[in-house]
Parts: structure tokens; sequence; C-alpha cells
């Protein structure tokens, strides 16, 4: 019997490249496709081909809560291709509702997630064992919760009775309801947004009171910003004034304080000036004050050919004070010799 080889022409390694679009597996391998437990493909078997792991969904506003469920997929086994399936508008529209994403663009999503490593685009509804052995799919992963539609309590009730099912986490606090949900209840600022962005009011459905109305509130917003920008420009400039204020009432009590100090130095009770000025009245008094006559001096003598002149009317004898009563005597005798010359 000829043995079977493996053709599978895709690496075991973590997917680097964004995935490829794929009508159909790209898996060609001639070998029977054995179906595996959860417990071998958690040991890292067959060696021969990776586990491959099925992963479907709408994947709208693909958000993260999307890329942690594919990441936990890709995880689940040591060595994992992962396969997307993702719903066409036309099914989603049918079964679930409208969608905000195309199914183009939600293609193009997929095919950039890091963990994926092939897209099935047109996915089905409800999982056919036809499409199963098509696409070689071991396991289905999904999230656990009971997940009704198109008439039936849960669509992946069949491939949890097959042991082909294993289940995955939901992230908390995200999903695209949340999203829109989001949309829908600040519906008025992104329209006013997009308003201010150029779309007109027909590309977002508003009605023409409504457009003025936004535009109105706009202008509005745009003077309060202007406002708030004049205030925080005010606030800057009064700090940078008390900041400079600050700075030359330092400075100026600096030069206070010095001028005070060499006042002082030079005016105070021991200051320079007061000793330069003492020096100064001692020279000046010094100066200015007559020298005593000495008490020895012989009296004046006039001589007899040279008569003296008579006095004037106004003039005072010069007389030196006494400095002793003998002195005082001798002057007074004297004058009495000088009145009896006169006579």
């Amino acid at each position: 019997m000829e043995e079977l080889e493996h053709t599978c022409p895709h690496p075991r390694t973590a997917l680097t490249e964004p995935a490829i679009f794929a009508q159909e597996t790209s898996c060609e391998c001639r070998a029977p496709h054995e179906k595996l437990s959860v417990e071998q493909a958690r040991r890292g078997t067959p060696v021969d081909r990776p586990v491959r792991v099925y992963a479907d969904g709408i994947f709208d506003l693909f958000h993260s809560g999307h890329a942690r469920a594919l990441m936990q997929a890709k995880n689940l086994f040591p060595n994992t291709y992962l396969i997307v399936g993702v719903c066409s508008d036309e099914l989603t529209h049918k079964y679930k509702g409208f969608t905000v994403m195309t199914e183009e663009e939600r293609y193009e999503a997929l095919r950039h997630c890091r963990y994926v490593d092939e897209v099935v685009r047109d996915a089905p509804w409800t999982l056919t064992p036809e499409f199963l052995e098509k696409h070689k799919i071991d396991f289905v992963a999904h999230d656990d919760i009971p997940y009704s539609s198109a008439g039936s309590e849960d669509v992946y009730k069949h491939i949890k009775e097959a042991g082909m099912f294993v289940p995955t986490q939901r992230t908390e606090g995200i999903s695209t309801s949340d999203l829109i949900t989001r949309i829908v209840r600040d519906y008025d600022v992104y329209a006013r947004r997009n308003l201010e962005r150029g779309y007109t009011a027909k590309e977002l459905n508003v009605s023409y009171i409504n457009e003025k109305k936004y535009r109105l509130q706009n202008q509005v917003d745009r003077m309060k910003e202007k406002v708030r920008t004049v205030e925080e420009k005010s606030k800057h400039f009064v700090y940078r004034v008390e900041e400079k204020s600050h700075d030359l009432i330092q400075k100026w009590e600096e030069k206070s304080r010095e001028f005070i100090g060499n006042f002082l130095e030079l005016f105070g009770p021991d200051g320079t000036w007061k000793q330069m000025f003492q020096d100064r009245s001692g020279r000046m008094i010094q100066a200015f004050s007559p020298r005593g006559s000495p008490s020895s001096s012989p009296p004046r003598d006039f001589s007899p050919s040279r008569s003296p002149s008579p006095p004037s009317r106004w003039a005072m004898p010069r007389t030196s004070p006494p400095s002793s009563p003998k002195g005082a005597s001798a002057s007074i005798s004297s004058m009495s010799e000088g009145d009896e010359d006169e006579k």
C-alpha cells in the first residue's frame, strides 16, 4: 500500500504578515484528516500537521474584544492554524440586523489581525458537516454562551455534542452593541463634529432645523474656546507680572538695605561723616579764633615827633584782654599816661 504524503505548504510558526484571502481552504494535504481529541491537540499531536481551529462571527466595528477572542483561539493548542469565517451582509442583515461596516470592510479588518492565518468569506450561518470536512476543521472556538439564532436555541449545539467545541472568554465592557450605543447616545456631538468637518446635512440625514441648531452650537463652542484661551493667556500674563513684580520688590529691598546700611555707615552716631565734621570744625575754630597777647609784652611807645592820628569817632580802642590782674593794672596806667600826653 502506497504511503500518503503530507504536502501542507503552511509553516507551523506564528504568523507575522497579514493573513491572506482564501475562498476555500489552502491546505492541499492528501493524507486522511484524522479526528483529534482535545487532549491529543493539547499535547501537541499530530506532529505532521497543525491543529486547524475555526472561529466565525460578524466582526462589525472590529475592536479589542474581537482580537482577544481570536488571540485565545490561536493559543488554544501548541500548534494552531486559525481559520476565521466572516458572514456576508446578506446573511447578517437577515438573521441579526444592519451592520455599520460592509462585508468587504470586515474582511479587510480580519485580514490584518496578527492572529488570523486564513479568512473565509461568506461563511455559513450554521456549520454543516460538509463545510467542516471541506476546510478540514478540527475544532470550533467561540464563547460558551448559547447563541440563539435562525430558529435555534444554540447554533453550536451539534458542534458541542460532537466534541469539537472549545470555549473562549468574552471581554467585558466592549462589544459592537456597546460602541453603537455610545454613538446613538452622543449622536448630537458626532453630528456637530462631522458638520464642522465638511459633511453635508444630507449625508448625515440631518433636518434643516437641526443643521442650523448644530451650526449655532458650534459657533457658541468656538466662542467659548476663544474666551477660555484668552483667560488662559491672561492668567499666564498675570502670573508673569506677579513674578516680575516679586523680583523687582526683592531687588528694591536689597537696594534699600544697601542704601540704609551705607547711610548709617556715613551719617550714623559713629559714622564717617561725624568724624569728618568734628575734624573740620576743630580746624575751622582753630583758624578763626584770635591768638592771646603775651602778658610780658612791653607797653606801646609813641614817638614825640609823630603825633598820633585822632581816633575815629566810632572806633573803639583795641585792647587785649588782660591775662592777669597785674597786666590789667599796667594797661590802666598806660592809658592814663596817654591821656596826660594828649592834654
